[in-house]
């Protein structure tokens, strides 16, 4: 009767074994990534695995290894379809690596220290932050715990803190380029330059290259990359002239072109020429046919996750940078 109260008795490793024919030890090898052990020793024993009902405790291997398999990505801005796919590929290829991704949504006010602390108590593997850029003490306290960060698209350079950034600087030349040749008089960039370093690199990127053609941009600021601040911003642009213009994303560009569009029929062109940046699944859409600027979020994501693993082997190599190369993409609206 005490046995029934108690309810079925957990599967161990020891029963894996016992049914396989083989060591613990064993068992234990033939669920770690990279192990040696025969391909027919490991069928054996995934094989009794699933007879019993077995289930690997990672949580508790980590706290024996001192070190789990979990990688924390921390992001902010999940409303903005770019983020969510630069998301994705992270997880896809930390899965394929053997890590475990942890999501730990965040946002521009809040305080990206806070949060990696949080991570630190799950004796993460490794940080991989895609809002603002953490604060050098906390970065500081990861690299004392051997816990390495990777920074995507951040400007700040920390001691022993990779980065992965898009060519932001390209990305402005090809739109200033692309507007000019394709007979734009009246240029002008849209970003929130004081809280997103890529928005500020790209800006200035464009507005330089638009004075190498002897051609002066404007620079319209608003407050947030988002679709909301586009649509809103778009209602000076019908009296401003402007005939051509580069959003600092897609998001926010959705929102110039549903705004300007207003009373048009779909089929019909924007009255003024409009780039993007990032190459969301939207803009591909009928609704926007948007010409944009593609950033790689599988290249970044697999160069990410290597600048991580090589750093959790050698974590005291100097700060690396890497760039990810951007593809102007043709459509309809430029």
């Amino acid at each position: 009767m005490a046995d029934k109260d108690k309810g079925p008795r957990k599967v161990t490793s020891f029963d894996v074994a016992r049914v396989a024919g083989v060591s613990r030890a064993a068992v234990s090898r033939a669920f770690t990534p990279d192990a040696s052990v025969s391909p027919k020793t490991r069928e054996k024993v995934y094989q009794a695995a699933k007879e019993l009902g077995y289930r690997v405790n990672y949580l508790a291997r980590s706290l024996t290894n001192k070190r789990s398999d979990l990688v924390g990505l921390v992001a902010a801005g999940l409303d903005n379809p770019f983020r969510t796919l630069q998301i994705d590929n992270l997880a896809r290829v930390l899965l394929a690596r053997n890590f475990r991704p942890i999501l730990l949504p965040t946002s521009p006010e809040a305080d990206t220290s806070t949060v990696i602390g949080q991570l630190l108590h799950y004796a993460v593997s490794g940080v991989i932050v895609t809002s603002d850029a953490p604060p050098t003490e906390i970065c500081e306290q990861c690299a004392a715990e051997g816990v390495p960060i990777v920074l995507i698209n951040k400007g700040n350079d920390i001691p022993f803190v990779d980065r992965i950034i898009s060519d932001d600087r390209m990305a402005g030349h090809l739109a200033a380029t692309h507007l000019i040749d394709s007979g734009v008089r009246k240029p002008a960039v849209m970003a929130a330059p004081a809280i997103s370093y890529t928005a500020r690199r790209r800006s200035e990127a464009f507005i330089a290259r638009c004075k190498q053609l002897g051609v002066e941009a404007q620079f319209l600021q608003v407050r947030i990359n988002d679709y909301r601040s586009g649509y809103d911003a778009a209602a000076e642009l019908a009296a401003s002239g402007i005939d051509g213009l580069f959003c600092a994303n897609d998001y926010m560009a959705c929102g110039v072109i549903d705004r300007v569009m207003q009373g048009r029929g779909r089929d019909d062109a924007p009255p003024l020429s409009i780039i993007g940046h990032d190459d969301i699944p939207q803009a591909s859409w009928t609704a926007y046919d948007l010409t944009t600027i593609r950033q790689p979020c599988d290249v970044q994501a697999e160069k990410t996750v290597d600048l991580l693993m090589s750093r959790i082997v050698e974590p005291d190599l100097t700060a690396r940078v890497e760039f990810t190369p951007v593809t102007l993409i043709r459509r309809r609206t430029a």
